[in-house]
């Protein structure tokens, strides 16, 4: 008796198991991220940090005034350095497609100018006609540029998107005022007890237009967040350093005593791209 009840058991347990599992709905599988979003599309914020690798001040001149003739006498520098160093950039854009994309950022920096120049004439007539009169500058600036960009992106493999870009824009270039110190050279007469004091100039603030060239590779690191790593060349147009000094303007100057011959930069970059909306 207990046996056929056994068996009884047995063959329903094999009757339903089917019918149960045909009403069970069939199982669901999690999508897998694979590290690439297409056809993404839409509004961005932007943040990267920068440094520049050279940092270019081209062939920068400064002029000494002479109130005797009311003449103008043009000194370019002989060596003239910025020091690389940090820079900061934010904005917004669109991606209009996978290939696509514009944005606005605001980019800033500062750095530390430093130039030397040598006359072929003597620093005072108190020294002989043999030496030179040797002048070291320094000063340093902030700008903050403003620029419209517009990217390609070529296509997206192994989660790797390389791209292209270009930008435009203007910056302010805020020079703070220059320092120059006077000295003998040229001769080892140069040692005769002359002391000059150091000259210093008012900077002069200007806006000019600036351009960059760009080109990376970003990488989807979660949904709608993006990792840049690029390369960057900006460059700002010339313009005036500094002013004469007080009691030269008293004297009659009035031209811009300093210019630069523009700044290029050699920037290596890194930021974060996120998709908002």
């Amino acid at each position: 008796m207990k046996i056929r009840h056994s068996l009884f058991a047995v063959l329903a347990l094999a009757v339903a198991t089917p019918a149960l599992a045909f009403d069970l709905p069939p199982p669901v599988e999690a999508p897998e991220y694979t590290g690439t979003i297409s056809g993404v599309s839409g509004w961005y914020i932007r943040g990267d940090l920068g440094y520049n690798a050279s940092l270019d001040a081209g062939k920068p001149s400064w002029e000494s005034y002479s109130s005797k003739d009311n003449s103008y006498d043009n000194v370019t520098f002989d060596s003239a350095r910025l020091d690389g160093n940090f820079n900061l950039s934010t904005g917004a854009g669109y991606q209009f497609n996978d290939y696509f994309r514009t944005d606005l950022t605001l980019d800033y920096f500062k750095t530390d100018f430093d130039g030397k120049s040598i006359r072929n004439t003597s620093c005072s007539a108190g020294q002989l006609a043999s030496t030179k009169c040797g002048f070291s500058h320094t000063d340093s600036l902030a700008s903050l540029g403003l620029l419209a960009n517009a990217y390609v992106d070529l296509g997206t493999v192994w989660g790797l998107t390389p791209y292209v870009g270009a930008g435009a824009g203007v910056a302010s270039v805020d020079w703070k005022g220059m320092t120059t110190s006077k000295y003998c050279t040229g001769s080892k007469d140069c040692d005769n007890g002359i002391k000059y004091e150091d000259q210093e100039t008012s900077g002069i603030e200007s806006w000019r237009f600036t351009y960059a060239l760009m080109a990376g590779v970003s990488y989807d690191i979660a949904p709608r967040t993006k990792l840049d790593l690029g390369y960057r060349y900006a460059n700002i147009a010339g313009g005036d350093m500094t002013d004469y000094s007080e009691n030269e303007q008293k004297k009659g100057a009035k031209n811009p005593k300093a210019q630069d011959d523009g700044i290029g930069r050699h920037e290596f970059r890194a930021g974060l791209r996120l998709t908002t909306w």
